[in-house]
């Protein structure tokens, strides 16, 4: 008994000094970067550098063990190959062998209901973090007419999958990169709009790196396509969400804080450059006109799904996902169903039923563009035209243009400025132009 004892001792004294076991690598490649996942069975600590001569990236893991290998995608922009071998101190080495010099950044990861512990590489260019896109001024004056853009957002992607279906064990990630790319297709058929998806593949895309990717295609609406989760299985329909009033405080004190170095515009504006005071009062004007364009197309696009499939709650819904917080561009979150629900599970995975969501996102969409096109695009060109052709059969109607006011309207057509009111049902005497007024008799 004793022996025994003394033996039990001897394997926990040496599964307490085992070293961490790396279970397997896995390799996800983006448009922007390469990802590399190293599975382990705790945590680990590791230590990263480069070399030249050829390039290579090294990663040294204390006391670890590897014993699988990982085939490294020859089209790879980055990787050549992989390398490993243990070192006379116990170290574990692992060489990334490199086509070209990379920038790489590397953490962890805590376990989920999927994976243990993981430690995470990205590789990006050299010359310049892929991660932050240069941004565009939104204020730049457009020489020409242009699309509506609207960015689609897959959510999950790579290493990070969502949620997860009961009965047939689908992908979130899979499911929405589907539905997303057909109302990618969907916007694109349509005359004067076109679509940028944020992913266009299994890899995953932080967060605050899709917003970016919209506001560096210029975008004038974000639209994020996701599917729902919950414990009760009974739960379905589908659900839209813009910002809540609290994300919008918490993104806005997180642009203050940052405003001193940041390259980050709002509207087209630098908050760099600005008092405390002023960039407060431009990101909240800022803030407030995105917000109610983001609830506009929203409850559009709420309209349409209900009429196509079971909706969750009975309005637009406010949260503060950090997809949604872009304080110069519209955005919105669907949730395309329960994929926790069997019923919607089997429903997300069919086809005809991923068009008609596609579809009924796009109808709303294309609804509130219609009736408020962005200056300097096509739509809005063309409902000028409609408007004009409206006013030319009827010279009672008034196209209103850049310096009208609505005293000198009610001047020019011998009418009181209460009677015009009155006619166009306005409550105060704000115009925008473009607008048309019906011109009352006199």
């Amino acid at each position: 008994m004793k022996q025994l004892v003394t033996l039990l001792l001897l394997i926990a004294a040496w599964a307490a000094q085992a070293g961490p076991r790396i279970d397997g690598v896995r390799v996800w490649n983006a448009p922007d970067h390469t990802r590399l996942v190293f599975d382990v069975d705790g945590p680990v600590d590791h230590r990263l550098f480069s070399l030249t001569g050829p390039d290579r990236l090294v990663v040294d893991f204390a006391d670890a063990t590897l014993d699988k290998g990982v085939q490294v995608e020859a089209d790879d922009r980055y990787l050549a190959g992989l390398r490993h071998a243990k070192r006379k101190d116990g170290t574990l080495r692992v060489v990334l062998d490199l086509k070209q010099a990379v920038h790489p950044k590397s953490f962890l990861l805590k376990p989920n209901d999927r994976y243990g512990h993981r430690l995470v590489i990205d590789l990006f260019a050299k010359d310049g973090d892929a991660a932050a896109p240069k941004v565009v001024k939104r204020a730049d004056d457009l020489k020409q007419l242009r699309d509506v853009v609207v960015a689609v957002d897959a959510g999950h992607g790579g290493d990070d999958s969502g949620a997860l279906g009961r009965s047939r064990r689908t992908y979130e990630k899979t499911v929405v990169l589907q539905i997303a790319r057909r109302l990618a297709r969907i916007i694109d058929a349509e005359p004067g709009m076109r679509a940028v998806l944020t992913r266009d593949g299994d890899y995953y895309i932080p967060l605050r790196k899709r917003m970016e990717i919209a506001r560096a295609k210029r975008a004038d609406l974000f639209v994020s396509i996701h599917a729902d989760a919950f414990h009760d299985p009974r739960a379905k329909g589908a659900s839209v969400y813009v910002l809540s009033n609290r994300g919008a405080s918490s993104e806005a004190a997180r642009w203050l804080a940052a405003s001193e170095n940041a390259s980050d515009l709002v509207g087209g504006v630098s908050l760099d450059d600005k008092d405390e005071v002023l960039a407060s009062v431009l990101l909240d004007l800022s803030q407030s006109a995105t917000r109610q364009t983001s609830l506009e197309a929203a409850d559009n696009v709420y309209q349409e799904l209900r009429k196509h499939t079971k909706v969750h709650g009975r309005r637009v819904q406010h949260a503060g996902f950090v997809v949604l917080k872009s304080p110069d561009i519209p955005s919105m979150l669907v949730e395309t169903g329960f994929i926790s629900n069997p019923h919607e599970e089997r429903l997300l995975r069919d086809a005809a039923h991923q068009q008609r969501l596609a579809k009924s996102v796009f109808k709303g969409v294309r609804d509130y563009f219609q009736k408020a096109p962005p200056p300097g695009t096509r739509l809005a060109a063309a409902k000028l035209r409609q408007q004009s052709a409206l006013a030319v059969a009827d010279d009672r109607n008034h196209v209103i243009r850049r310096g009208d006011t609505l005293s000198r309207i009610a001047q020019q057509y011998d009418v009181g400025v209460r009677e015009l009111r009155d006619a166009n049902s306005l409550n105060d005497d704000v115009i925008r132009v473009g607008q048309v007024l019906r011109i009352p008799s006199s």
